[in-house]
């Protein structure tokens, strides 16, 4: 949804640069919030595997439905706390002039697409821990299709019919795709799960496990969340050409992260179904044809974007500012791919196997001891975007080589 609309608004006809900029840093402070609350799909999608694997679904019949209250419930009072000091957070990422006008009126309809989202997150993580990834996807498509339409219309206008919205039509766009997306989960966490939306006492004895290993993974996203902070606010802070070409840099790396995600949510759910079955070896296997196909994927991808480099770039804008700081930095973010998908792959197997802890530590570390200072060090010596992304690939690097090393050492007499 962000992709699109960062296409969208990056080519309309007033104040292009301003409104591709402010879509950026909204989008992934929303896409922020959205990971951290998330989290609890991934939570809840070992813990349903695992009961998959050990044949004893019926224990957790009323987990379900707490998870879901509970995330939604959380997700609503984000959403008021956002549109408070929606303002006041954009100040913090050095947005000023139209470029932090744009980014609050985004944000502040955004929100209210919170509680619909994190919705659909638990729904997800449901379906994938019974081992079904079909409905998401249908779920998915049906919300990226209807967002690609309502933005064209929204932004765009249609004379005499719908007005021309700019900013505000990208961010109406995506929240009736969400409310969408939402109901279309509704409907068929009821008619194609075993478990019921109705919200039963006591709590089940799962949920202090999920509650654990979902606040390690709330300290494991926060930790992501200043990555982005960061990156961003740096990027604002070297003008309006660099934070939008930043934010088209961000986008592309997001489709990517989010393409080679698919393989990382197999390593997920079917790691945590062989954990509870105590399948080890198997375990192992499964792990080296993940890390084969998402590096294969990786390579592809990375190699169709640079056959088409310059298209690419024309895709998200026209402005010659913006797309010679884009080019400059691009194939940063093209050759860190392949160690991308690695990263990704141990992260959705660290989840499936229900390791939170090893999950916060390795991305702590990473931010703390890899992105920060490498950030601080570029920008000292004045590589601006390039040092943006220079700490983007020494954290993807660390992030990937710590799981890599800890899975290795944990698993090392069943390979």
């Amino acid at each position: 949804m962000s992709l699109v609309d960062t296409a969208v608004v990056g080519n309309v006809d007033t104040h292009a640069i301003e409104a591709l900029a402010a879509v950026g840093i909204a989008g992934s402070f929303i896409a922020a919030i959205v990971w951290v609350l998330g989290q609890t799909r991934a939570s809840i999608s070992s813990i349903v595997a695992q009961y998959v694997g050990a044949q004893k679904l019926v224990d957790i019949r009323s987990l379900p439905a707490q998870t879901i209250g509970i995330n939604v419930a959380l997700s609503f009072l984000l959403c008021i706390l956002t549109v408070l000091f929606t303002r006041q957070i954009f100040q913090m990422y050095n947005a000023e002039g139209l470029v932090l006008d744009y980014a609050v009126r985004y944000c502040e309809i955004r929100a209210f697409g919170l509680p619909f989202s994190l919705f659909v997150f638990t729904v997800f993580g449901v379906f994938t821990g019974l081992q079904n990834t079909f409905w998401p996807m249908v779920i998915s498509i049906v919300g990226a299709i209807l967002n690609i339409g309502l933005d064209v219309l929204l932004v765009y206008g249609w004379e005499g019919v719908v007005p021309a919205m700019h900013v505000e039509g990208a961010a109406y766009a995506s929240v009736i795709a969400q409310i969408a997306m939402a109901v279309l989960a509704l409907g068929l966490f009821v008619k194609k799960t075993p478990f019921s939306l109705r919200i039963r006492l006591p709590l089940n004895p799962e949920i202090k496990r999920l509650v654990a290993l979902s606040v390690n993974l709330f300290v494991r996203a926060a930790a992501l969340h200043v990555t982005l902070y960061l990156a961003n606010s740096y990027a604002t802070f070297y003008g309006k050409e660099v934070i939008a070409a930043q934010t088209i840099c961000f986008q592309v790396w997001l489709f990517f992260a989010f393409f080679i995600d698919g393989y990382a949510s197999v390593g997920s759910i079917i790691s945590g179904k062989q954990k509870g079955a105590g399948q080890y070896n198997a375990l192992v296997l499964l792990v080296r044809d993940l890390n084969k196909y998402g590096i294969s994927v990786a390579v592809i991808l990375m190699g169709i974007c640079f056959v088409f480099y310059r298209q690419i770039g024309g895709l998200f804008t026209s402005d010659s500012f913006v797309l010679d700081a884009f080019y400059g930095v691009f194939w940063m973010v093209l050759i860190a791919q392949p160690l991308n998908a690695i990263a990704f792959v141990y992260d959705g197997v660290f989840k499936g196997l229900a390791a939170g802890v090893t999950l916060r530590n390795t991305l702590l570390l990473a931010t703390f001891a890899g992105f920060v200072p490498t950030l601080l060090l570029c920008d000292y010596f004045g590589f601006q975007l390039r040092g943006i992304w220079m700490a983007f690939t020494i954290w993807m690097a660390a992030r990937s080589g710590i799981l890599y090393w800890k899975f290795r050492k944990q698993y090392r007499q069943a390979s």
